[in-house]
């Protein structure tokens, strides 16, 4: 579970942050909430997201619906007071708070008490935080009333403070007036031992000495608070810092930790305990050393109708809890159908609970019981067991098939620690590995894994893989790429297809050239490894997350999507500075391998064009040379080969029209001639030439115009009888209408083309 925190922000919404200032296009308030936003997105973003929830029918009983929102509630999470936000204003034109009727608390808004935002929350605040028409308002007041939201938000039932993570986060632009008279007071309350506050301060065009920026001209009064706030602010060991250094620093992907969860919980064992005395048993926890992080997954909406009456599962939470006003939610439903029996063209339901599995068996399906499953189910309990050890000089790293695992002792457990150090160390000083069987749960299948020793200054631990099975393991031929081998046995090392000395050498001394490992440089001047894996983050993780967090605050579709932060573009491609450095040595290779430029494709299919049709090596036309005319029979006893021979010596679409029209009558003739189903295989062989070759000549309609008259005429019995079962074969091997997925100049749509197998 996530640590709780409650935290406050406090904006500055005088009217001089309505101002633009050093060139930039942005407002003060407009260059702050950027910040601010990102904050409070990120934050919601975290917490839990419920779908696809489901209750039972015990649950809902006759259950009212306030009630059924509570239980809802209860089960996703929705209460839990795990990331607690509130926004203070100050220097604002409403007076709005608890503490709005004492004097000195003039002009500061409370735009919500501490609470777990949703995106509901987020749209009304973006409605709030506008500059003011006044400069009055104390910061300094404004601090007194978050320490007091967050007392009343953390504070137990005797009063006593709750475990939070409590913050302060401050921005503003010192221009207004403080009173500083009760400033220890206000220490005091912030470094409270029982329950300290966090207090971060950015100030809009703060002097940094770190970065050497100083703001030129600078108001003598706005000078003054500066000193005073950054006094106020290291006094109580808080962090004061700039705007411009927060909003750079809001480039850096920001990574998630979560806290580990345990996958088995019981003993490492050394020998049979059921049989022997003699066995080590060591209480121990597997922990997962990575996980891979996944961007986050969409769900699927539909714009909601007015016209609906049904209540979605979103409204009955409550419309602060609903993700949208114009979305609501698609629910699944899975039926299963099976072939009617009194009617095959039609289909039947069947309820789940009247399935049974079954295996396939070649082309047939074998029945196979539960009670009969059961049998062959191995019966196993939960533990980790050493089956030997290995040398670890002997184990290959391929053979590892899964992500790493720690093995760590129990906590609290000293006896537990001390025995499973004692093991690593043994381990590593005998220089190998323990090899175990793995049961993490009650009837799980058992694994076979590898343990490794680790040990660091701060962390001993075995490392666990899982290892193959015999049937894990996949063996592949490969021929040697330095020789080759010939019929007789005689060993070649110098041939076309393989690489020589030069070419070896040229590409030895390119990928010595592209060595990252001292590209870069580090503060001081000294060269450094480029491209470190703690500096390349994932690029689809952050910036989906990204566009979530900006569509979230801005719903104008017309608002161009920001570009995605340099930082996760950075590695994308090789460094401009190295790739000319090493233009030297990937010519020097380009010409030791004789790269050629291949010619483009022709677009289509390679045979569209006439032009592009395969010629002789002669290049000479030999129906033209002899004085022949261009062949448009098509001759019956070699019915497909004739066919494609015309198409390639045709150019003209009235050709090809009389071309698919004598293929057409000959495939009407093989089915009216039939006796029984003797010649339907060479109709659909035809019919499959036909279809392919007018597609691909980008001609489907003809091909549509006679697959639709041979529909009509199978149907209706004018091919020498019933020859629906005709029909069920061309249903079969959808040798149906061609639409515009299939061909462009279709006019035939997909949903036509499936309309079309239905009689």
């Amino acid at each position: 579970m996530a640590g709780k925190e409650a935290t406050v922000y406090i904006l500055d919404l005088g009217q001089t942050m309505a101002e633009t200032r050093h060139g930039r296009s942005q407002t003060d308030l407009e260059w702050s909430l950027e910040y601010v936003w990102d904050k409070i997105t990120t934050t919601v973003c975290t917490l839990i997201v419920w779908k696809g929830l489901r209750l039972s029918s015990k649950e809902f009983g006759n259950f009212k619906i306030s009630e059924i929102a509570l239980t809802i509630r209860k089960k996703v999470g929705l209460n839990r007071k795990t990331a607690l936000m509130s926004v203070v204003g100050y220097r604002t034109d409403k007076l709005r708070g608890t503490m709005e009727d004492e004097e000195g608390y003039e002009n500061i808004t409370v735009f919500s008490e501490l609470k777990q935002y949703l995106l509901p929350d987020v749209r009304r605040l973006q409605h709030d935080l506008t500059p003011s028409s006044t400069n009055e308002g104390d910061l300094m007041s404004a601090i007194v009333v978050s320490i007091q939201q967050i007392d009343t938000a953390t504070s137990g039932k005797a009063g006593n403070p709750l475990k939070y993570d409590r913050r302060i986060i401050i921005v503003t632009d010192g221009r207004g007036a403080m009173d500083t008279s009760d400033l220890s007071h206000i220490k005091q309350k912030i470094k409270d031992d029982a329950a300290p506050i966090e207090l971060v301060l950015l100030g809009v065009d703060f002097d940094d000495a770190d970065s050497g920026y100083k703001e030129e001209d600078k108001d003598a009064h706005k000078e003054k608070n500066e000193i005073i706030l950054k006094d106020f602010v290291e006094d109580c060991d808080g962090v004061f810092g700039t705007l411009a250094e927060a909003i750079d620093q809001l480039q850096i992907p920001r990574i998630k930790e979560v806290r580990a969860t345990p996958s088995y919980r019981g003993t490492l064992s050394l020998g049979d305990a059921k049989t022997y005395d003699a066995t080590i048993n060591i209480d121990v926890e597997r922990y997962p050393c990575t996980m891979i992080a996944k961007p986050p997954t969409a769900s699927t909406f539909a714009h909601r109708s007015e016209a609906v009456g049904t209540q979605s599962s979103a409204t009955v939470i409550g419309e602060d809890h609903a993700m949208d006003g114009e979305l609501s939610e698609v629910r699944h439903q899975r039926t299963y159908q099976i072939d009617d029996p009194d009617d095959p063209s039609k289909k039947m339901n069947v309820e789940p609970d009247e399935l049974e599995r079954g295996y396939e068996y070649g082309r047939t399906a074998v029945h196979i019981s539960e009670s009969d499953a059961n049998v062959v189910n191995l019966e196993t309990s939960p533990g980790l067991e050493l089956l030997g050890f290995l040398d670890a000089s002997k184990f290959d790293r391929y053979l590892a098939m899964s992500r790493s695992n720690y093995i760590l002792p129990q906590k609290s457990n000293v006896q537990a620690k001390l025995a499973l150090s004692s093991f690593i160390h043994a381990l590593w000083e005998a220089e190998c590995y323990g090899v175990a069987r793995l049961v993490t749960k009650e009837n799980k299948p058992p694994l076979v894994v590898l343990l490794v020793p680790r040990i660091e200054p701060d962390l001993e631990a075995l490392v666990e893989v899982e290892l193959p099975f015999e049937e894990d393991m996949r063996r592949y031929k490969f021929p040697p790429l330095d020789k080759k081998l010939t019929v007789s046995g005689k060993t070649i090392t110098e041939h076309k297809d393989l690489p020589n000395k030069d070419l070896m050498q040229s590409m030895s001394d390119y990928v010595d050239a592209m060595d990252l490992s001292t590209f870069d440089r580090d503060d001081e001047g000294e060269p450094a490894e480029y491209a470190k894996p703690e500096d390349a983050f994932s690029p689809v993780l952050h910036r989906v997350q990204q566009m979530i967090r900006w569509r979230a605050t801005h719903t104008d579709p017309t608002v161009p999507l920001p570009d995605p932060p340099e930082i996760l573009t950075k590695y994308s491609n090789p460094p401009a500075e190295l790739v000319q450095q090493t233009a030297n040595q990937l010519a020097a290779l380009t010409k030791a391998a004789d790269v050629k430029k291949v010619p483009p494709k022709a677009k289509g299919r390679g045979k569209r064009s006439r032009a592009d049709r395969e010629k002789p090596l002669s290049g000479l036309d030999v129906d033209e040379i002899l004085g022949n005319q261009k062949r448009i029979k098509i001759d019956s006893t070699n019915l497909i080969p004739s066919f494609k021979q015309t198409l390639a010596v045709i150019d003209d679409l009235d050709a090809i029209q009389d071309a698919a029209d004598s293929m057409g009558a000959e495939i009407r003739k093989l089915i009216s001639n039939s006796v029984a189903e003797s010649a339907y295989g060479r109709a659909l062989e035809a019919m499959r030439v036909m279809r392919d070759e007018m597609t691909e000549l980008e001609e489907p309609e003809i091909w549509n115009v006679f697959v639709a008259s041979l529909k009509k005429d199978l149907l209706a019995g004018q091919l020498g009888g019933d020859r629906r079962e005709l029909w069920w074969k061309i249903r079969g091997n959808k040798y149906g209408l061609v639409d515009r997925k299939k061909c462009f100049a279709s006019a035939v749509s997909e949903e036509e083309a499936a309309q079309f197998y239905r009689v």
